[in-house]
């Protein structure tokens, strides 16, 4: 990866990235619930990961050497499972649709540990719409539970809408 992406910590794991961005995060968080109340903490900080997920997708779109639909964004996939941090059973990888369900989840394991499961949604499963929305608006996803919010698996759909072309 280039130098420039490095500076924002591209280089390094996803897993390894989040568990730092927590450490910064919780006692920021902690404190906009102490001045602002944990409803409006939650809003903004959702906001802030949203906004940033965008941006994240729109850079992995724009750096990336094939197209940006979904056979560009299952190969991505392999970045997110880096030090066994998803188990992934793939259920159809076909040209307009990408489905599977995540087992095993270390990031709600790791926000767990860090004692943030009340915002992990945010932090991580909040991040998963809004990436596509900046990787390629065109690419819808449905997710009915997470195991960050106590479900057996996470049901990832993604399903590429037709283009008006």
């Amino acid at each position: 990866m280039s130098d420039d992406n490095s500076a924002h910590g591209d280089d390094l794991p996803i897993l390894v990235r989040r568990r730092i961005e927590a450490g910064v995060i919780k006692p920021i968080y902690e404190e906009m619930v102490a001045s602002l109340g944990e409803e409006k903490a939650r809003e903004i900080l959702a906001k802030a990961i949203v906004k940033d997920a965008v941006a994240h997708g729109r850079s992995y779109a724009d750096r990336q050497d094939q197209p940006n639909d979904l056979d560009g964004f299952a190969a991505l996939l392999p970045q997110w499972q880096e030090h066994d941090a998803l188990q992934i059973d793939f259920l159809d990888k076909s040209g307009d649709r990408l489905d599977f369900n995540v087992t095993r989840c270390r990031y709600a394991e790791m926000y767990r540990e860090l004692g943030l499961a009340h915002i992990g949604d945010i932090l991580s499963c909040g991040r998963d719409g809004s990436f596509c929305t900046g990787y390629n608006p065109d690419i819808d996803l449905t997710r009915s539970q997470t195991i960050m919010q106590g479900a057996s698996h996470c049901d990832f759909r993604y399903k590429m809408r037709a283009s008006d072309t």
